[in-house]
């Protein structure tokens, strides 16, 4: 773990000693404080539903929790982040599924494969069946408990030239998040990926540090991207989902009726989320196209093949890291063909 991590944590957790020690005896009715840290900006799907998610876990808890939300990376960034919770730095966070892969979990890659997914409802159904509880439960001997799935839509690629196919990419330095996937798929396109924070991207782009992103619809316009990327091209290669997650310790220290509490919140924010993301990707499409600051390029059925038959060796590189047991698991839920 990184040393300034531990010594934030560490600071964190003595300053919190040294108000328990000092306190009067009717702090003991003093909320419960949750910081739930993240990385995008308060006005996406995902932060919209942090805050639907504070409001009724501290509506329905009558006051005993209170959520503080900490968007924008303004606490962590991205590969910070997992280890605050891990140390009860922050309590809960909704991290990308491919930050779960250099945690030592693996299994979560298969989220970042190429065309895994062709539907949101594929999504859906995955993560929430056995395949998604098993998942959550292996996350458990890491000190961390999962607690919902959310979504993030599709990500289409971005760059200051058309790119039509997948040979457009050839020597272009594209960023992305830490993920063997991602890597692997952007390198059998002869692009060349860089690992970069989400925080950092805009400027990046802005500064030619790097040629070009992927991302999801609704960054693309919150991050204001499209200021500094002239073609967007809609591959929909990849899906965004996300880990709903809270530190083990923490949840197992909670009265059962608090957890119920925090289920139910949980369960409806979740729901909040998905209706979010749906419209705001579509909202997103509309204004990108309508901005005139960048060109907003489909592809026809034929075109798209052509993309996923590229990428879909990514699959078998994979499988090693992956599983072959979990990859065909989740080919016969969604009927994915190769």
């Amino acid at each position: 773990m990184s040393t300034s991590i531990v010594r934030r944590a560490a600071l964190a957790v003595g300053v919190c000693a040294l108000f328990v020690a000092l306190a009067p005896v009717t702090s003991a009715q003093a909320p419960i404080v949750i910081k739930f840290s993240h990385v995008v900006t308060p006005d996406t799907p995902k932060g919209k539903a942090a805050l639907r998610f504070k409001q009724l876990a501290e509506q329905a808890s009558k006051g005993r929790i209170q959520v503080e939300v900490y968007p924008n990376s303004q606490l962590y960034k991205d590969k910070e982040e997992l280890e605050a919770l891990q140390l009860g730095a922050v309590q809960m966070l909704a991290p990308s599924l491919s930050k779960f892969g250099p945690l030592g979990a693996k299994q979560f890659e298969i989220f970042d494969l190429p065309y895994i997914f062709q539907t949101e409802e594929q999504f859906v159904q995955v993560t929430n069946g056995k395949i998604g509880h098993e998942l959550m439960a292996s996350l458990e001997n890491k000190s961390i408990k999962g607690l919902a799935f959310w979504s993030g839509g599709f990500h289409v690629f971005s760059a200051n030239k058309p790119l039509r196919k997948p040979d457009d990419l050839k020597g272009l330095k594209m960023r992305i998040p830490s993920s063997k996937v991602l890597e692997a798929s952007l390198r059998t396109m002869g692009a060349l990926p860089q690992v970069m924070p989400f925080s950092e991207v805009y400027q990046a782009l802005q500064s030619g540090v790097v040629d070009g992103t992927e991302n999801i619809l609704s960054s693309y316009t919150s991050q204001k991207y499209y200021e500094v990327q002239k073609h967007i091209v809609l591959t929909n290669h990849t899906h965004t989902g996300y880990a709903l997650i809270v530190n083990k310790k923490f949840w197992d220290g909670l009265a059962p009726d608090l957890q119920a509490v925090l289920n139910s919140a949980v369960k409806q924010s979740t729901e909040y989320e998905a209706q979010l993301v749906a419209q705001e990707n579509k909202d997103a499409l509309a204004e990108l196209k309508a901005s005139g600051k960048t060109q907003v390029q489909d592809l026809t059925p034929a075109e798209r093949e052509v993309w996923r038959k590229t990428l879909w060796p990514v699959h078998k590189e994979m499988e090693s890291r992956i599983g072959a047991a979990m990859l065909d698991q989740v080919y016969q839920a969604t009927g994915a063909t190769k």
